[in-house]
């Protein structure tokens, strides 16, 4: 491509480690810091979130354990299974080589439900309830995550000619979409309609509407998304759709009978007195 055509695009040549650790010469890397990051103001909304419902703010340290636990095995696993299974069975100790890279997002919405599960029998918090709450910080974690996609250059889109194309020149001079920065915009989006709906209605909302919201809006969106993307393995160019627009068609039709159980269930407020009588007390916790 002709130089003063390549310049009328966004040149992106970041590099994916921040610095190097001395001594160590291990390397801090953009994607780890995002997903820290993720955890890190989902936690401190998530402490809001609870003060501002009458919770005890020292269940969220327990629920932090619970969902970094479990969104990561289950993204992982999610990648081994749905990506990369043939490889994997040939070398099966590389499942724990995450910092090898290898992280399906499917894979970890799947491994938080069940950690939601145990977390809220081990707290005796109504799962809705506490499903409602999670989906808000979510969408912000999975926002960063893909940020952390753009600093590394992966998950790349295909080639465009509209002006905000990125070249990534770590892979190649060719104007490709931002399809990373495509999730991200929107799950940020999606993050404050939820975190607005939940403030502006509170108890008032239906338990399992924000999470029917959030798994109709996100994955469907994320299924268009996918157009945008090259596939990430090859057996994928000989499918119809790919595996990300797959796995996501399961998760929007979820969010669908959620959505329609959610209209049967009695609003948060005729259940929130319940809950804090159930709570555990500080000296409890």
């Amino acid at each position: 491509m002709d130089l003063p055509l390549l310049l009328s695009y966004i040149l992106w040549d970041v590099d994916p480690d921040i610095f190097v650790i001395p001594y160590l010469d291990h390397p801090v890397r953009w994607y780890g810091l995002s997903w820290a990051l993720g955890f890190i103001l989902s936690q401190q909304v998530m402490y809001y979130i609870y003060k501002r419902d009458g919770r005890p703010s020292l269940e969220v340290d327990t629920l932090t354990i619970y969902i970094i636990i479990s969104a990561v095995v289950g993204a992982r696993l999610g990648h081994v299974l749905f990506y990369d299974l043939s490889e994997f069975s040939n070398d099966p100790i590389r499942i724990f080589a995450i910092w090898e890279g290898g992280l399906a997002s499917h894979g970890a919405g799947i491994g938080v439900l069940i950690g939601l599960f145990f977390f809220a029998r081990k707290t005796k918090v109504n799962y809705w309830w506490i499903a409602d709450r999670l989906s808000i910080i979510t969408a912000l974690t999975g926002g960063l995550i893909r940020m952390g996609n753009l600093m590394n250059s992966e998950m790349v889109g295909l080639p465009t000619t509209l002006p905000w194309g990125f070249v990534f020149t770590s892979i190649d001079n060719i104007p490709r979409h931002p399809a990373q920065l495509y999730e991200a915009i929107y799950c940020f989006l999606l993050f404050f309609f939820l975190f607005r709906s939940w403030q502006k209605k509170g108890s008032e909302l239906r338990k399992g509407f924000l999470t029917g919201w959030f798994f109709i809006i996100l994955f469907s969106l994320r299924f268009v998304d996918e157009f945008f993307k090259i596939n990430q393995v090859p057996f994928e160019d000989d499918l119809i759709l790919n595996m990300g627009q797959i796995l996501s068609i399961p998760f929007v039709i979820i969010g669908i009978v959620i959505l329609v159980r959610s209209k049967r269930l009695l609003p948060d407020r005729n259940d929130i007195q319940s809950q804090i009588d159930g709570a555990p007390k500080i000296g409890q916790v």
